[in-house]
């Protein structure tokens, strides 16, 4: 069996996945996609103290307007995430789940530590997908004036959270000499590297979920960790960091590439 007749099986697997799971797919991708905010709203309700002592201490800015801020977190990421789950408002809880990320960039300082804000762009990128998904195909920003589909905005949403769940991945990377971290991250990066362009997308995407879920499991599992080690929460964090990205690249699997993209270029050439 050649190159090209091994393509084509992988990319027959994938449609024929899309096809067996396209009623409850997208369910399992937001589901995935907001875990990362569910999570942390739940621990701002039981770290509440501790969240809001870090937030006095670290801007000065008093009891009260550490409380709200903390507040202000865990009720903006669970009311984004039901009304994400429910598909009420969608659109509105993106927005309002866009704001937490502002917040806790310039809160937590964030700005200045590339990897977590890398992270915070990836997840901005996820939730620009999430935006794509719950717009209508036939809608527009310019109601009334004809677009072209492939310079409507649900394509560069779509071409937008592609390019920034890159930035996710560059995080994962491992560099260190053994085997297996190269390997991962030659495979890793090819694979992302297509997502990001719109090449083999679907494909590409299904793959790097499964590779990705593998290692999540495998690297961060917090649950084997006693809840008091401080291992046990950073272990927790990067899980559902990565379970995020998963809701992301199962997104691009579910809706495609979107216009902007080499796969959509091919079906002109």
């Amino acid at each position: 069996m050649g190159q090209n007749d091994l393509m084509g099986t992988a990319e027959d697997f994938a449609d024929q996945f899309l096809r067996v799971t396209k009623q409850y797919l997208p369910h399992v991708a937001r589901l995935c996609l907001i875990s990362t905010f569910l999570e942390d709203g739940i621990r701002m309700w039981f770290q509440w103290s501790e969240q809001r002592d870090y937030i006095d201490a670290t801007w000065n800015c008093g009891y009260i307007l550490a409380s709200i801020f903390v507040f202000l977190n865990l009720l903006g990421q669970l009311t984004g995430c039901i009304l994400v789950l429910s598909r009420n408002f969608v659109q509105y809880a993106c927005f309002g789940l866009f704001g937490i990320i502002a917040l806790q960039t310039i809160a937590y300082s964030i700005l200045w530590d590339l990897k977590f804000l890398m992270r915070n762009l990836a997840l901005g990128g996820g939730l620009l997908l999430l935006l794509a998904e719950s717009r209508s195909e036939g809608k527009s920003m310019f109601a009334g004036v004809p677009t072209m589909r492939e310079s409507s905005p649900k394509q560069y949403m779509q071409l937008g959270g592609r390019v920034l769940l890159v930035l996710m991945f560059m995080t994962l990377l491992h560099f260190d000499a053994s085997f297996f971290s190269i390997l991962q991250n030659i495979v890793g990066t090819a694979l992302i590297i297509l997502v990001a362009i719109g090449f083999k997308t679907k494909l590409a995407a299904l793959t790097l979920v499964i590779w990705l879920f593998g290692i999540n499991v495998y690297f961060n599992a917090f649950w084997t960790v006693p809840v008091y080690k401080p291992m046990h929460d950073f272990l927790k964090y990067d899980f559902f960091q990565t379970m995020s990205v998963i809701g992301g690249l199962l997104l691009v699997v579910a809706l495609g590439p979107g216009g902007v993209s080499m796969d959509e270029k091919k079906k002109e050439w």
